[in-house]
């Protein structure tokens, strides 16, 4: 078994349309008068799409993201960081 760390490396542009079909996933939810957080952390923890809605197109936007991608562009988000910055980046 190999003991090691995995890295993760994701472009500004990754997280830019992250960022944007999050925003119109939360919307469509909205819209359908669904509570958007619950719906999208009911996702991210079992990968099941039904909870998201098929309105606007939001479940297959959001199966278009890897899961790893967005936990880790949330997590920097609540941390305050956009990116890594280029010094800090790991291989």
């Amino acid at each position: 078994m190999d003991e090691f760390t995995r890295r993760f490396n994701i472009s500004k542009e990754k997280d830019a349309e992250i960022h944007r079909i999050l925003s119109a996933v939360y919307q469509a939810l909205e819209e359908k008068g669904y509570n958007p957080i619950h719906q999208i952390v009911g996702y991210i923890l079992s990968e099941d799409p039904t909870y998201i809605t098929n309105h606007n197109g939001a479940r297959s936007m959001i199966r278009k993201i890897d899961r790893d991608e967005l936990l880790q562009v949330l997590v920097r988000a609540y941390l305050g960081q956009r990116t890594v910055p280029p010094d800090r980046e790991q291989n």
